[in-house]
């Protein structure tokens, strides 16, 4: 333990210290040229290790992954479009682009429906009770996805019929006298993917009603009490004033929440390891590379994953200049 807090502090130091010295240096260089060069030049001899650390360990690495994803298992040839051909014929690898494609439709609006309800609801109550109800909904987002899949173990559990029943669920079906079910076997109309999507609402609509609610409490009071002197409904208030006037920041809570579901793996790894047909691509992605040793699958995933992040991205990054030129 004495030895790797010793080595921690000294990557610390050894990390700022580095930094620190590289700019110092940077910047003594720069000093000596003439005025105008020095001023032109700063700024790019700044950003230029951050530029240089992004291209070694975002990019790079990106370029790598789209040329193992046309190689074979163990990378050591190309196979040209085999693994895609391969994947995308695989009625399981379907499958699990559907369960993934209704995580991505129904998390994100359910999101951000429940948690500006919440919001809503919330900042009509005294200012303890308001701090209390925040507090206990915004608390799931501070657990692990382990964590959260061991607490919600205890819902969906299931022993046999005639033993004691630890699920909350299942104590209350056999409460009424029918035999336990196993909740997340059931995959008829996806229904099991349904409940894991329970748990991740659980653990973001904590996130999504605070900045939710900073955003209503930004509304200014002036435009809801002209809206009330006109006589508008509170129900017109909340979508014709309200809604509006936050919108941003419901779009920026929707595509964080859709980009963090894009990565979905621990909670399905966790509670069924993507069996009963609840698979989504992360954990797919995952047994491709560390079950079945399939690297150029594993990195043709990951690649169809970046085509379909890039859209989003370059939504959101037009949706802040949008913002920033409206300010």
């Amino acid at each position: 333990m004495l030895i790797k807090t010793i080595n921690a502090v000294l990557a610390v130091i050894a990390g700022v210290g580095g930094a620190l010295a590289l700019f110092w240096l940077l910047n003594r260089l720069v000093g000596l040229l003439p005025g105008k060069w020095e001023d032109r030049l700063k700024p790019y001899v700044y950003i230029g290790p951050a530029f240089l650390a992004i291209s070694l360990y975002l990019i790079y690495p990106a370029i790598q992954t789209i040329n193992f994803s046309f190689a074979n298992a163990d990378s050591t040839a190309y196979v040209g479009l085999d693994n895609y051909t391969s994947l995308l014929g695989s009625a399981g690898f379907r499958s699990t682009l559907v369960n993934t494609l209704l995580w991505i439709v129904i998390v994100p609006a359910v999101t951000i429906a429940l948690g500006l309800g919440i919001a809503v609801l919330a900042d009509r109550l005294r200012p303890r009770a308001e701090k209390l109800a925040k507090t206990a909904i915004f608390m799931p987002m501070a657990i692990s996805a382990v964590g959260a899949g061991t607490i919600w173990r205890f819902v969906y559990a299931t022993n046999p019929p005639g033993e004691p029943q630890i699920g909350v669920q299942n104590a209350i079906v056999t409460g009424l006298g029918f035999d336990p079910v196993n909740w997340l076997q059931i995959s008829d109309f996806k229904f099991n993917s349904l409940e894991l999507m329970v748990m991740l609402l659980w653990a973001q609509v904590g996130f999504s009603m605070v900045l939710l609610s900073a955003a209503i409490k930004g509304v200014p009071a002036d435009t809801l009490e002209a809206a009330r002197i006109d006589g508008a409904s509170e129900r017109q208030i909340f979508f014709r004033v309200i809604v509006p006037q936050i919108r941003g920041t419901i779009i920026t809570v929707f595509v964080t929440v859709t980009i963090g579901v894009m990565k979905l793996f621990d909670i399905v790894y966790v509670m069924t390891n993507g069996d009963f047909d609840t698979n989504v691509i992360g954990v797919q992605f995952f047994n491709e590379l560390f079950t079945n040793f399939e690297n150029g699958k594993a990195a043709a995933i990951v690649v169809m994953l970046m085509i379909a992040i890039i859209p989003i991205m370059i939504y959101q990054v037009r949706h802040f200049r949008t913002e920033e030129a409206g300010r």
